[in-house]
């Protein structure tokens, strides 16, 4: 069950208690500005930290920046802006010095490191954000720890998310994250750059994204990082929309996520919601439907009582609804009961209902999802859940 960490989840134990989190690198810890090279002992640090949580039992996704410094050093590029086909050539040669340092420090018997490369688009597609999060919740579910980049080498301007900061929350609200850490070159947000402004207030919480707060950001500090303080607003938004804790903190320090936990100066933007309430609410609130499945009275029971909506229990499908589309489930009678994202076009639903989920792929050519509509996909209308059972 996602969602365990609760708003009244003292500061210190929001990081400790948080079943699904993701933590985000920035350029600036990885990789030395003055020689360009790999922080090492740094980074060892920080696989000691995770493969400590790993151990109590939380799922860990890494968000990690970096490859372009350190492909910048090995092609010989100068210092400063770089023309975009340099930036992919860098990233090209980077990445897989960054893969190979994460595979070396946090991969044994129990756990794989895998690769992932996102573009903005994959976020923002339905399709394709479907596949994402499906990926990245198999992986989790077999024990890997997922190492995130932007796909740097293919991703052109109009296409790209351009920081980390907001990938990395872009990806805590795919993976319905209830924690997100940005480990960075500043340990919270202030009113002003503490570094020019000594009387800059601090805050060590955020409740809302208000005018004020947005008003408050900066630039970059570090010139190997592409985000400053406005692209942390930002991603503070996703992450709360979403559910999901976030937490601003220095990362120079050995260690960085065990000092969270011990109490080290930090900004925690604390959302209203928990990551599965608020993931219901924007499909019960801010989808609009595609088209409607009907259910017979058995598959209605189910979906009171919880369940998912399997292939038997449909009797027919209407509208030109795609996989990953919202649409309204009726019961027998014709009143819509819940709301989900369809795992299968109205095409495929029509193929598939009325039989077994072991006859899916013979039915429609592709090993699919067992369900039309997953649990975690599906919102009770308001009182459906203790309208009368039709046996």
């Amino acid at each position: 069950m996602q969602g365990r960490t609760k708003n009244r989840t003292p500061a210190v134990s929001r990081l400790a208690e948080a079943r699904r989190v993701v933590v985000k690198v920035g350029s600036a810890l990885l990789v030395d500005q003055a020689s360009g090279r790999l922080n090492r002992a740094w980074l060892e640090a920080l696989a000691q930290d995770l493969r400590r949580m790993r151990r109590r039992g939380q799922q860990i996704i890494l968000v990690s920046s970096g490859a372009i410094a350190l492909g910048r050093r090995q092609l010989g590029l100068p210092a400063g802006a770089l023309p975009l086909e340099h930036k992919q050539a860098a990233a090209a040669v980077g990445q897989i010095r960054l893969a190979h340092a994460y595979k070396e420090l946090l991969e044994d018997e129990h756990t794989a490191v895998a690769q992932v490369l996102l573009t903005l688009q994959d976020s923002e597609q339905r399709r394709r954000y479907l596949n994402a999060r499906a990926t990245l919740n198999a992986l989790l579910e077999l024990g890997a720890i997922p190492v995130i980049n932007e796909n740097d080498t293919v991703a052109t301007a109009e296409i790209r998310y351009g920081d980390n900061d907001r990938l990395a929350a872009r990806v805590a609200q795919m993976a319905s994250a209830d924690c997100l850490v940005l480990l960075s070159d500043v340990d919270g947000l202030y009113s002003a750059d503490p570094n020019k402004d000594p009387a800059a207030e601090y805050f060590p919480e955020v409740r809302a994204i208000t005018s004020r707060i947005e008003a408050m950001a900066g630039g970059s500090a570090s010139d190997v990082g592409s985000g400053g303080m406005a692209t942390k607003i930002a991603a503070a938004r996703i992450a709360m929309d979403a559910g999901c804790h976030m937490c601003i903190a220095t990362g120079h320090p050995l260690n960085p996520l065990k000092r969270v936990e011990a109490g080290a100066r930090c900004t925690w933007f604390v959302p209203g919601e928990t990551p599965v309430a608020a993931r219901k609410q924007w499909i019960s609130g801010s989808l609009k439907p595609a088209g409607r499945i009907q259910v017979d009275a058995g598959a209605a029971a189910a979906l009171r009582r919880g369940r998912s909506l399997l292939p038997a229990g449909v009797t027919g499908a209407d509208g030109g609804f795609e996989r990953g589309d919202a649409v309204d489930v009726a019961d027998p009678e014709g009143r819509v009961l819940a709301r989900g994202l369809a795992a299968y076009s109205r095409a495929d639903v029509l193929r598939i209902m009325g039989r077994r989920s072991s006859e899916i792929e013979q039915l429609v050519g592709f090993r699919g999802r067992d369900e039309i509509i997953h649990r975690d996909d599906l919102v009770l209308r308001s009182g459906a859940e203790t309208e009368p059972e039709q046996m």
